[in-house]
Order: C-alpha cells, then structure tokens, then sequence
C-alpha cells in the first residue's frame, strides 16, 4: 500500500483478509457481467416469446443495460460518498431486485427493455460504492494490483455465465435466469453486510449539495488526464460490447455452432482472465502505463489481423483463425481492464465514489453508442465487427496517448 495514503482512511481497513476482501469484492461487481452474459443464450427466445419483428433489436437488451448503469453511477457515486458505502450498496440492490421483477414478467420487448434499464440502474449501486471501497483501502499500483485479482475471480462469472443461462434454458425458461438473479443477489448481499465493515468513516463524508456536486463535476470533468483516460476506456469497451452484444448471432448463426456457443463464449472470457492474472504479477515492476501502451498496441496489431482475415474470407473467416485472433486481442482488453480505470481514479483521492461514478457513466455514454453503431452493420458478416476494432481502437489510442504525455 502507497505510504502516502491517508492515515484516517488506513485505520478504517476491513477486517477480513486480503483473499475474502478480493473473493466478495469479485462477486459483487460480477452481478453486472451475470446480468449480461446470462442472458446471452436466451435472446433468441426471449425475441420469439415478446414478438419481436426484427432479431438485432434482441441486441438491446444487452447494450441498453449499460446505458442504465450510465445514469445509475451518477445517482450512486454521490450517495456512496454521502450516506456510505454500506448504504448505496443495500439501496442498488433493491432496486436492482424491482428491475429484474419488471423482467421476468415483461409481455413486450418494450417492457423488457424498461426492466433491464431499472435493472442496470440498480447494480451500479453495488458496483460503485464496490470500487470505491477497494479506492478506500488501496491507490495506485496496489490498487491496479488488487484489480488484477478480482478480475480473475470476476472473469469467471462471464465464461461460466452463458453456459448456466443455457442450462436454464434447457430444463427451465428465461424468466428463471431473472429468478436466479434475485436469489444470486440476495446471497451476495447477506454477505457483503455480513462480513465487510464500512469503509468510509462518518467524518469523511461528503455530505450531497448541488453546489458541492457541481464544482466537484467541474473538477473531474476538466481533469484533462482524468477524461482521456475515461473517454479512451469507453470508446475501446464500446467495440469489445458490439462483440458480447452480437456474440450469439457470430457463434449460433454466423458460424452455426449450436449448443456449443458458451464454450466459445468462455474459451474467449478466458483470454481476458489469463490477462488478468499477468497484469496483476506484472503491474508493481512494470507500471500501469507501461503495461497499458504494449496492451494498446497489441489491440490494434490483433484487430487489423481480424479485418485481413475477414476481407479474404468475404467477412466470415475460418472458425479457427477467429477465435485465435480475438483471443489475442480480449487478453489485451484484460491488461486494460486491470488499469486505465486505475489510472484514471488514482488523482481523485476523497472523490473515490463520485469519481467512480463520473468515470463509469461517461465511459458508459461512449461504450453504449459505440457498441450501437457498429452492432447495427452485424447480418451476415464479423467484418463490421472488425472494422469497429481498429476504427474505435485507433481512437482510443490516440486519446490514450495524449493522457499518457
């Protein structure tokens, strides 16, 4: 831990043990991926079961859900850093429990689409006041490295995720993947309230005023390292969310694999755990920003092999190579995941929840039009996929690059 840490956040450490901290921190930021991946099997028959004309629009029930968590994050970074942690937490998952009712009753696409927003705006509660608590407790490349292991127990979620939703689906319907997550939600809750003490002690609390909210914004907003790093971080978060949003249409119809696309979707999910798990041996020796540069340009080396591929095989290229290709490319998105947000958190010291919020829902407001965008060129083909890569790519490094000087 950074010896420049602020003592009165130190003395308020939980006092469970680093593995239990990292092990409940993982789970409680992984509603977020369980409430996206798990759906993913059920698209086709949720658009089937609520009439919908049209298959890409079953895509906005996965992208539509980080546009709630865009509002979402605003509401709660200001509330964790107002009434505590412990309080944003219990009242997103309450709302996140009324979202998923709204879901699994849904007799529209429409109604669907209202639910997951009511949904997502509820989960950034927990995934909020969760990485302000880790901000709590550890800066810099601690913190990066205790990023690092939460992703490899979080990362478990999104390989495992589809292939749980497909089991639902076989023995049950999709209404029950909305059930499981009220259950999931409940445990995860006991938990958390159960075990982790506040971290955020009542007189370093910020108490909420529109005054204080606006100059706080105002210092975020034109903190120019701050911004490039969270407009670089959505941008590229929004290609690799074309990807997820599209991936059963890619593996189910494109490629026709069936049954076996959670294998798919996991043997992939994986490549961004093994990424993980170097970035937190390597972040303490190397440096976030060193690690996020070869990252970057491994990104865009494996994307411009992907658009190759896809312009001599008229869009659908080998099985094979396309999963070799991605598989290079998410492990770079693993060492970025691991760090820019880092990065882009580690200037804002007391304005840890406001800041996650700030940094969450703008990379959201540029993830969700990104991914949008190039989810509506997917028919027949991966090429727009890979045209958003190295577009999208491209401009996240640039902005990358300018945070980084």
């Amino acid at each position: 831990m950074s010896s420049n840490q602020p003592p009165s956040i130190n003395q308020h450490k939980a006092d469970i043990g680093l593995v239990e901290f990292v092990a409940l921190m993982a789970l409680m930021t992984s509603i977020v991926a369980l409430s996206i991946d798990a759906m993913l099997p059920a698209l086709h028959q949720i658009g089937i079961d609520l009439a919908v004309d049209d298959p890409q629009k079953t895509h906005l029930i996965v992208s539509l859900f980080f546009l709630g968590m865009a509002f979402g994050q605003l509401y709660y970074g200001p509330l964790s850093d107002d009434k505590g942690r412990r309080y944003a937490i219990l009242h997103g998952l309450i709302i996140f429990a009324l979202g998923t009712l709204v879901c699994m009753f849904s007799d529209s696409l429409q109604m669907m689409l209202i639910g997951r927003v009511i949904q997502a705006f509820g989960v950034s509660g927990p995934r909020i006041a969760t990485l302000a608590v880790i901000r709590d407790k550890y800066e810099g490349e601690a913190m990066a490295r205790v990023m690092s292991f939460i992703m490899m127990i979080f990362i478990l979620v999104p390989m495992l995720a589809p292939s749980f939703g497909q089991a639902v689906l076989i023995w049950l319907s999709w209404q029950h993947i909305f059930s499981s997550f009220l259950l999931i939600g409940l445990i995860i809750g006991v938990w958390f309230f159960a075990r982790q003490p506040e971290t955020l002690p009542k007189h370093l609390r910020t108490p909420f005023s529109w005054a204080k909210l606006w100059e706080s914004s105002r210092y975020i907003l034109t903190h120019k390292i701050v911004m490039f790093y969270t407009i670089s971080s959505g941008i590229i978060f929004g290609a690799f969310l074309a990807y997820i949003s599209a991936s059963q249409t890619i593996f189910q119809y494109i490629y026709d694999t069936g049954e076996m696309f959670p294998m798919y979707f996991a043997l992939l999910s994986f490549s961004i755990g093994v990424a993980s798990f170097t970035n937190g041996t390597l972040v303490m020796r190397l440096g976030m920003r060193t690690l996020c540069t070869w990252a970057m340009i491994g990104w865009m080396v494996f994307s411009i092999l992907l658009t190759i591929l896809c312009l001599q095989n008229d869009g659908v290229p080998p099985l094979w190579q396309l999963v070799s290709t991605l598989f290079g490319a998410f492990f770079c998105i693993g060492i970025l995941f691991g760090n820019i947000n880092s990065m882009a958190m580690q200037p804002l010291g007391k304005m840890a929840g406001l800041g996650a919020a700030i940094i969450g829902s703008f990379s959201s407001f540029f993830s969700v039009p990104t991914a949008v965008f190039v989810g509506s060129f997917i028919d027949q083909t991966i090429t727009p996929i890979a045209f958003g890569f190295v577009g999208f790519g491209a401009i996240s490094f640039v902005l990358y690059w300018y945070a980084d000087k």
